[in-house]
């Protein structure tokens, strides 16, 4: 089971192939040009060394027939003041891979970490499903939502799963990296419309993660783990931030751009769209 890389044949000019019949030709076949994948497209980019596992999972034969056939959300937030659509942060990117990855029945936004009603406009936009402008309970019941995030990312997965428990919408998996509370956020309690949910995080440096996730009903969420994470003996590119973060703040920013968790998120992501 792996990637699934999204490819767009641009095509061939009938002349062309008209001319590449003929036994007199004497060009070679013009060949399809395909639109890279994530994988491709950033290969310099530092961010990009934290997909390695990822990029490296096998592409082939993943079934369409094996997603499950309502739409799944997948909303990641990024940490900080990042913005959502900055490449230099493997959530991003990841989110890039999740839609070449699952061409259909899929459908990933990242958001930063202040755009919750954004978020949950997105959810409920793509909830109406038949377009009356109305999210009716029925519509609600049938959601199937992943939710991930860094840091103040992490913090604000769990608030929109809240949030989205106040509408009766459920939420199929929440994952959490190195979650950095936000003032008045409670962030380490998973709200009962989750089904599944985990936390990764690591103990060092100023700004560490919280090193526990409850359920509120254990009867009705079930708590994957809380995965602790280890740095200092190995190197973790971190390269797409600068050196004062790097030298002062590495461990956050280690298991943000550590290429095990996202191989991780992505075989718990693929898990939970396929239909088994």
């Amino acid at each position: 089971m792996g990637i699934i890389f999204l490819t767009i044949a641009l095509g061939i000019d009938p002349a062309s192939a008209a001319q590449t019949l003929s036994p007199v030709a004497n060009k070679p076949p013009l060949m399809p040009i395909l639109a890279k994948s994530v994988c491709e497209k950033y290969p310099a980019n530092d961010a990009i060394e934290a997909l390695r596992l990822v990029c490296a999972r096998d592409s082939s034969n993943r079934r369409l027939s094996e997603i499950a056939s309502t739409e799944t959300i997948v909303i990641g937030f990024v940490g900080g003041f990042v913005k959502a659509d900055d490449t230099s942060h493997p959530e991003v990117l990841f989110a890039s891979y999740l839609r070449e990855r699952y061409t259909n029945g899929v459908s990933v936004k990242v958001f930063s970490n202040h755009d919750e009603k954004a978020a949950l406009s997105y959810i409920m936009g793509h909830l109406d499903r038949d377009h009356d402008g109305f999210v009716s309970s029925e519509e609600r019941k049938q959601a199937r939502i992943v939710i991930y995030g860094h840091s103040w990312g992490a913090s604000q997965t769990a608030v929109l799963a809240k949030g989205l428990q106040r509408l009766g919408i459920p939420v199929l998996l929440t994952i959490q990296l190195d979650i950095i509370s936000k003032f008045h956020q409670e962030s380490t309690l998973i709200p009962s419309n989750v089904a599944k949910a985990i936390n990764l995080y690591q103990p060092n440096g100023p700004l560490h993660g919280r090193s526990h996730i409850v359920a509120a009903d254990s009867a009705l969420t079930t708590i994957l783990g809380n995965v602790r994470m280890k740095y200092g003996y190995r190197a973790v590119n971190c390269n797409n931030y600068n050196w004062f973060v790097r030298t002062f703040n590495r461990p956050h920013h280690e298991i943000e751009n550590d290429p095990r968790v996202w191989n991780q998120v992505a075989g718990l992501i693929e898990t939970t769209v396929s239909t088994e």
